[in-house]
């Protein structure tokens, strides 16, 4: 028998992508549909395609008491986390409950394999170089450890790595541990940095497009890879905050249809979805709008755009926002779920960004423009390689749900 999802309060919630730091930088590039996307300028080896690559990265020097985590990676959640006046919040959770009863869920695919990409480009006679030379950069744990040092947390400390669905997955675990009495709140999110191994990686499954990509569009060629950061807070209801926004559900399945390729029946969505709804005891009809996965590659929108015009109603909004982004990978899930809080704040369903014409087998749900309406329910899905699929549902308390 399922357990009923607990509702929690997201008490805070930041993101860094592409389009900007913040909550503002992120509304303001909705707002005007502009997307983050330029000409790869990252790859060690020339790659003609476009990424979504997170300005400042470089420049970000962390303090000392953390130079042994200093890696691109952890710069990039550095930034991340130093904005929206996210820590201070986070301390102020620590300080009500105490620093064991946080935990800390991190989503991440590829972790700072980059710095080890970068140690075995420089090999000295076999070894690693010395200022490479620090396991705590080479371990796909290495961005909880680092956070969890930044904000000094002490309760349980979970890196998740299940491809796109990573940081989309915390959320569910976050609610596991809150609702059985082993937390009292729970700090969630993810980090994935650009890399060789992913750009490369990619594009030899033939996944990556040489143009910006176009979600659901007749023509489109496949994904634009980005990077971000993001983070949130999850309390009980009730636990000295009165934040309106809410995390209502989570639902979770693997289909194992193919390694890197979604059952094309979108069994494995569906599934998915359907657990999100019983445990958050809602029905379809409520729901008002949907952050689709829609990565641009050919087989994912195929199977999502069926999946929509089969279980939505005619009343329900859909859109993609990975032409904003990129497709960020162990972050989407994250940077996903704050654009989909961002909608729910401020009544905003944001366009399908990157469309020219729009593939026939999209139905009348999808909105191809940002349209401004009054949001109660909104979800956000995460498919990942392998068929690990999460859905996640959010609402705005100040409109009744």
């Amino acid at each position: 028998m399922r357990m009923t999802t607990l509702p929690l309060a997201v008490s805070a919630y930041t993101a860094t992508s592409a389009l900007g730091r913040g909550l503002d930088a992120h509304r303001d590039a909705l707002d005007a549909q502009r997307s983050g996307l330029r000409v790869n300028d990252f790859s060690s080896a020339p790659l003609p395609c476009w990424i979504g690559r997170v300005d400042g990265v470089e420049d970000v020097t962390l303090p000392s008491a953390y130079a042994t985590w200093d890696c691109r990676n952890n710069r990039l959640a550095w930034l991340g986390l130093n904005q929206d006046d996210f820590p201070a919040k986070a301390h102020a959770a620590r300080e009500r409950y105490g620093a064991a009863r946080v935990a800390l869920l991190l989503g991440t695919s590829t972790a700072s394999i980059g710095a080890t990409e970068e140690g075995y480009r420089r090999l000295e006679e076999e070894r690693l170089p010395a200022d490479l030379h620090r396991t705590s950069i080479h371990t796909p744990h290495s961005l909880t450890a680092f956070v969890a040092a930044a904000l000094d947390i002490k309760g349980p400390c979970l890196t998740i790595s299940t491809a796109c669905s990573s940081s989309a997955k915390v959320f569910a675990s976050a609610e596991r541990l809150i609702r059985l009495g082993l937390v009292d709140a729970a700090i969630v999110g993810g980090v994935d940095t650009l890399c060789d191994s992913t750009l490369f990686g990619f594009n030899a499954l033939e996944l990556v497009s040489p143009d910006p990509c176009r979600p659901f569009d007749a023509a489109r060629r496949g994904i634009s890879i980005g990077e971000a950061a993001g983070f949130a807070l999850l309390e009980r209801i009730g636990s000295q905050t009165a934040a309106p926004l809410r995390l209502l559900g989570c639902g979770e399945s693997s289909d194992a249809h193919h390694m890197s390729t979604p059952d094309p029946s979108g069994l494995g969505a569906e599934l998915a979805l359907r657990d999100m709804f019983d445990r958050a005891g809602l029905d379809v009809s409520n729901v008002d709008y949907v952050n689709l996965h829609g990565t641009a590659s050919q087989k994912n929108d195929a199977m999502e755009a069926g999946l929509v015009s089969r279980m939505f109603p005619p009343g329900t909004r859909v859109s993609s926002t990975k032409h904003l982004t990129g497709h960020t990978l162990g972050a989407a899930g994250i940077v996903e779920a704050v654009i989909t809080l961002l909608a729910l704040r401020d009544g905003l369903v944001p366009g399908n960004a990157g469309v020219r014409e729009a593939d026939p087998a999209c139905s009348a749900h999808f909105a191809w423009r940002n349209e401004a309406r009054s949001l109660r329910i909104a979800l956000s899905h995460s498919f990942g390689f392998g068929g690990s699929n999460a859905c996640l549902a959010f609402a705005n308390a100040g409109h009744g749900a």
